[in-house]
């Protein structure tokens, strides 16, 4: 059985030598990230603004750009090229900061030539970037401090790493307290069998270490997260005939999910909030997630948990909050088909078509 190192090392040598732009990838995943309609056009204008070079080798499944970045410390955990850390220095500001953290020695080189580019495309009087090449199982390792983290990103890049609870582990421990880790990744339908996380190609593709996407609210929660909130997703098609017939009836989504750090004793009350519409790109109402709409101006009753969420994260100030009686039942129970990728990708009718390849 292969090793955490050899799973590391062949993804190296797949995403650093094989891989020379995001249309050799065997699914759709990359192009996910396109499929997600009312991008705020702060973001659109961000993506834009990034070198070519630096966006055609971009192996992202899914658009991690949650609101209110502003003057944030924000790390991007599996950064690859640099694409999304740039767009992320456009959207935190001269006063935040963006560290991309990646273990292929060949992306991270990538990255860091266009870094000038890009503080001189915005205007800045210092460069607000900095790309570490280390492991994002091994943060403290590669210079990251606990507790100096405002907020945590990552694209298509936990599906590659055979130790899933320890990059949760590792995200919570480097967040402040009310941080968030807002993620995409692949999720498969059913638990990935032993014999296809042996698979090269499979694991590159994301296919062979997708998380069954229940099992990620339960490492989540172990972890000491909040309780994960999805946001968007996609189906993923499987366009590579060969690999389609390996993954057999696994069906694969890109979901993005955003999980909090919770204070260690928070609030656990029921309260009713109302939106101020202070966030930036979004005055009149903001989608917190898939079945959170807060509008302008509207009261809204929410479980304990949220509440928490509201009072101790960025975005307590754009909220009113009044706090209701003692949630005992603030804990939510398993009852998640809400946060189930596969559903929302139905309701939203959104997938990915793409002409089928052949092997390489």
């Amino acid at each position: 059985m292969a090793t955490s190192k050899d799973v590391r090392e062949n993804v190296k040598k797949y995403y650093g030598s094989r891989l020379e732009s995001s249309s050799d990838l065997q699914t759709s995943a990359a192009s996910c990230s396109l499929s997600r309609s009312s991008v705020p056009r702060s973001v659109t204008e961000a993506l834009s603004l990034v070198h070519p070079e630096v966006t055609k080798r971009f192996f992202g499944c899914g658009l991690p750009f949650p609101a209110k970045l502003e003057g944030c410390r924000v790390l991007d955990l599996g950064s690859g090229s640099g694409r999304d850390c740039y767009a992320f220095s456009k959207l935190v500001g001269p006063s935040g900061h963006v560290t991309g953290v990646d273990m292929t020695e060949e992306l991270i080189t990538v990255s860091r030539q266009y870094i000038e580019y890009h503080q001189k495309m915005f205007g800045y009087e210092e460069p607000n970037v900095t790309f570490v090449h280390g492991y994002m199982e091994k943060l403290s390792e590669a210079g990251i401090q606990s507790d100096s983290m405002d907020v945590v990103l990552s694209n298509c890049v936990i599906c590659l790493c055979p130790d899933k609870k320890t990059v949760l582990q590792q995200a919570y421990n480097v967040l402040k307290e009310g941080g968030e880790l807002y993620f995409s990744d692949m999720y498969a339908s059913s638990v990935v069998p032993d014999h296809m996380k042996q698979d090269a190609v499979l694991w590159g593709e994301g296919m062979g270490g997708s998380l069954f996407w229940q099992d990620l609210i339960s490492l989540a929660c172990s972890v000491g997260f909040s309780t994960p909130h999805l946001v968007s997703s996609s189906h993923i098609t499987v366009h590579n005939c060969e690999l389609k017939a390996k993954a057999g009836d696994i069906r694969y989504a890109s979901g993005t999910y955003r999980l909090f750090k919770l204070p260690k004793t928070p609030l656990m009350a029921k309260a009713t909030v109302t939106y101020k519409g202070t966030v930036a790109d979004f005055p009149d109402q903001l989608e917190f997630d898939s079945t959170h709409c807060f509008k302008k101006g509207a009261a809204v009753e929410v479980n304990g948990e949220m509440a928490a969420i509201l009072q101790s994260s960025r975005f307590s100030t754009d909220f009113h909050i009044q706090m209701l009686e003692s949630d005992s039942e603030s804990t939510p129970q398993f009852q998640c088909c809400h946060l189930n990728p596969f559903l929302l990708a139905d309701k939203l009718g959104s997938s990915v078509k793409q002409c089928s390849k052949t092997s390489k």
